[in-house]
């Protein structure tokens, strides 16, 4: 008789709903092994008897060629006693054994095998808008609890029809376990709806009506796989400026949907690794730089040099924007700063108001789950928003859990971030915490990771910021609370992608950050690990007139600096053009009570007024973004650095942007234009930024820098920061995978609690 021996392969990672268990019998039928493959709680565990070579064989098969969905995280192998068999090999039923442990798969685009049977007159599944296999469709969004099983998940109220079941049930067919498998027999269906919830037309009938409503300018909520959007015809003017104003978005851009990459790229212009996230199966929306003169009506990005493209991700998609043969305008389903509307009650409540019609099924939305963002610039790409196709996907913890952790994140774009062992979850992105609806959606995002990756926190990370709604809910769990610094948090959020533990020089610069010492802080430079922070240098500081009034009003910030830079009188008669309060903003700034700021994001803020970019902002951030877009058209290296000084006090280094705000000023009066003026204050303060750096980490003993916050989302600006320390000498760690603004804020969180020995204290 052959050797043989009896094998038990423990398989951890994104291994259930993506095929893995039908994937599994395949090879082990064709390798002549015996036994079993099964989900359980903790992924999937295999029992196999055969031949040796034949074992390690589908080893090596589920390391390195697992199915397309698959993230394999370990495979281990521990020897049984032989049992005997009948020489078969089976798929058992999940088993449920201790706490969930197992990663849910991410929302995936539809497969090329799925969208050919929806274009094939001749397939069953014929313009099925839910068509759907094992490689494709739904997952995250649709799942309520684990093992990943029909019965946990939404579809658990479509009984699937004889045919669909017999390929459910078959190993050989790539839907056997698709959870959401169903047909037009069986399965979801569509509906359109007017603006009060009154259903006018059901089926393929639905599509028509939605396809006729943005045909002739309408505009119309559709659901998707994590929520609503609100669409319209993107090459309409008229119908896109419409949207704006029902939805009271007054310049924040919007996202289109194009029908293929051809599309794509007659819009934007697209490298291969552009190309390669847009057709990804996660599908983000990808900004890339636009082409001039294209049908795209200017409503849809005003006055940036970017547009936010995404294909289509799912059946319904693809059939809508063939119907209509136009871009189409895909933005959230919600009012200005609410969460994405996700259930149809939700929808014709709040978005009834704002549309023509609705076009919805009847599939629910377990968790809603907005669309990602991402940028394609200099040959990589950056994450802005981490959402649909990439939550819940775990990241390694840069070294093993001491403790499990519930991270609950900052108050604007919110995500929350669990860990255990050796790997956290951050959840898709949630939004600003101050909206009661984001607030309910961010109670329900922190049960329901727990319950999926059967997480038992023993303790709660949160911001210092005492105001916050996050923090806030930290204090009243019944949990030990770890207060982590916001700046802290972002380095530490760099790390953690990086998988990295030692101390860096961290350069952390942003809109606004609770500071140990009561300051708001927000130009920083820390040298951080993931066990404690010491500040050793920051932006100097300035007065904020007005506490949170310069959030929304620039000028007030364009007053302050102004003040500072060049003394009060030159300050109002500057101020005054911008607002008639300016008297008043510069006595606001000489009160001794006037809270003060080193925020790089304010500084940002104050130029963009300063040179008449914009006094007030509708969407935060907006007066930077405007302010890059200017610089952008500037190649780089052609505009004068405006100087920045730097000095030593009190034992940090303190960069002084005192000149650069006085040659902004001054080029202004001299008649400069605007755009070689934005790109002189990106020029300067990069290079201030970088030789406080070099100095910084030659004093500290660094050769790595880390960059994070809000503000190295200006492509313009972080590019200068990275290629300045890059051409000293240092090492520069970047945000790829984690967004540098506060989308980042939970990972960093509980990457800290959960790896540190003890609460990390902060030097101020």
């Amino acid at each position: 008789m052959a050797e043989a021996e009896r094998c038990q392969l423990r398989v951890t990672g994104t291994v259930q709903g993506v095929g893995f268990r039908p994937f599994v019998y395949r090879h082990a039928v064709a390798l002549g092994l015996a036994g079993f493959v099964r989900n359980d709680s903790a992924g999937v565990l295999i029992e196999v008897e055969g031949s040796p070579a034949s074992v390690a064989a589908l080893g090596r098969l589920l390391l390195e060629h697992p199915p397309p969905l698959a993230r394999v995280t370990s495979v281990s192998a521990t020897s049984l006693p032989m049992m005997g068999t009948n020489g078969r090999f089976v798929i058992i039923d999940s088993a449920e054994e201790g706490p969930p442990a197992v990663p849910v798969s991410v929302d995936t685009a539809t497969c090329a095998d799925c969208l050919a049977e929806v274009d094939d007159p001749t397939d069953r599944r014929y313009e099925y808008p839910f068509t759907n296999c094992t490689n494709c469709g739904p997952r995250y969004t649709i799942v309520i609890s684990v093992p990943y099983d029909r019965p946990a998940t939404t579809m658990a109220g479509f009984t699937m029809c004889p045919q669909c079941r017999r390929e459910y049930e078959d190993p050989a067919d790539r839907r056997f376990h698709a959870q959401p498998n169903a047909c037009g027999a069986c399965g979801p269906q569509l509906s359109w709806c007017d603006a009060a919830g009154e259903p006018l037309a059901a089926g393929p009938d639905a599509l028509d009506h939605a396809t006729a409503a943005l045909r002739s300018g309408r505009i119309a909520a559709v659901k998707g796989i994590g929520g609503f959007h609100l669409v319209v015809d993107a090459t309409d003017p008229a119908a896109v400026a419409e949207l704006r104003r029902r939805k009271a978005r007054d310049d924040k851009p919007f996202a289109v949907m194009v029908a293929d990459l051809d599309t794509a790229c007659r819009l934007c212009h697209l490298d291969a690794v552009a190309e390669a996230a847009l057709t990804s199966v996660r599908r983000p929306v990808v900004l890339a730089a636009r082409r001039a003169h294209t049908a795209i009506a200017e409503g849809v990005a005003r006055g940036l040099p970017e547009l936010g493209l995404f294909l289509p991700y799912t059946p319904l998609h693809h059939m809508l924007i063939r119907r209509v043969a136009r871009p189409l305008v895909m933005t959230s389903g919600n009012l200005s700063d609410d969460p994405i509307a996700y259930t149809d009650e939700d929808a014709f409540a709040r978005l009834g108001p704002l549309v023509d019609g609705v076009l919805t099924h009847d599939r629910p939305i377990h968790i809603r789950c907005d669309d990602s963002v991402l940028r394609a610039i200099g040959g990589t790409t950056q994450l802005l928003r981490r959402s649909r196709g990439y939550a819940p996907e775990p990241m390694a913890l840069p070294g093993p859990a001491r403790r499990q952790v519930l991270a609950v994140g900052a108050e604007l774009k919110n995500t929350v971030t669990v860990a255990k062992q050796s790997w956290m979850v951050a959840s898709h992105h949630i939004g600003d915490l101050e909206h009661l609806a984001t607030y309910q959606s961010f109670r329900q995002a922190v049960d329901h990771l727990c319950l999926l990756f059967g997480v038992m926190p023993e303790v709660v990370a949160h911001d210092l910021h005492p105001e916050y709604l996050s923090t806030k809910l930290a204090l009243d769990l019944d949990l030990p609370a770890w207060g982590i610094q916001h700046h802290h948090a972002h380095i530490a959020s760099c790390l953690a992608e990086h998988a990295r533990t030692e101390p860096v020089l961290g350069l952390a610069f942003d809109g606004l950050g609770y500071g140990t010492d009561g300051m708001l802080w927000g130009g920083e430079f820390l040298v951080a690990d993931l066990e404690s922070c010491r500040r050793v240098g920051h932006l100097r500081p300035c007065p904020m007139p007005g506490g949170a009034a310069p959030i929304r009003e620039p000028w007030r910030m364009a007053v302050a600096w102004a003040v500072l830079s060049l003394g009060t009188d030159a300050a109002i008669r500057h101020g005054s053009r911008l607002d008639p309060r300016a008297p008043l903003v510069a006595d606001l700034v000489r009160s001794p009570t006037a809270p003060l700021t080193t925020s790089v994001g304010r500084l940002f803020d104050a130029v963009a007024a300063l040179i008449g970019v914009r006094s007030t902002v509708s969407y935060e951030g907006q007066a930077a973004i405007e302010l890059e877009a200017l610089a952008r058209t500037i190649p780089t290296g052609e505009a004068p650095p405006y100087p920045v000084e730097q000095a030593w006090e009190d034992g940090k280094l303190v960069l002084d942007p005192r000149p650069l705000i006085a040659s902004v000023v001054e080029g202004r009066e001299k008649g400069t234009p605007v755009d070689q003026i934005a790109a002189s204050f990106h020029e300067g303060l990069a290079r201030g930024a970088v030789a406080a750096a070099v100095e910084l980490a030659r004093a500290n003993g660094q050769q790595t820098v880390a960059l994070s916050g809000g503000v190295f989302q200006n492509a313009r600006f972080s590019e200068l920061v990275d290629e300045g320390l890059v051409n000293e000498g240092l090492t520069v760690l970047v945000h790829r995978a984690v967004p540098p603004n506060d989308g980042g804020i939970s990972v960093g969180q509980a990457a800290i609690a959960a790896t540190a020995r003890r609460p990390p204290e902060v030097s101020a």
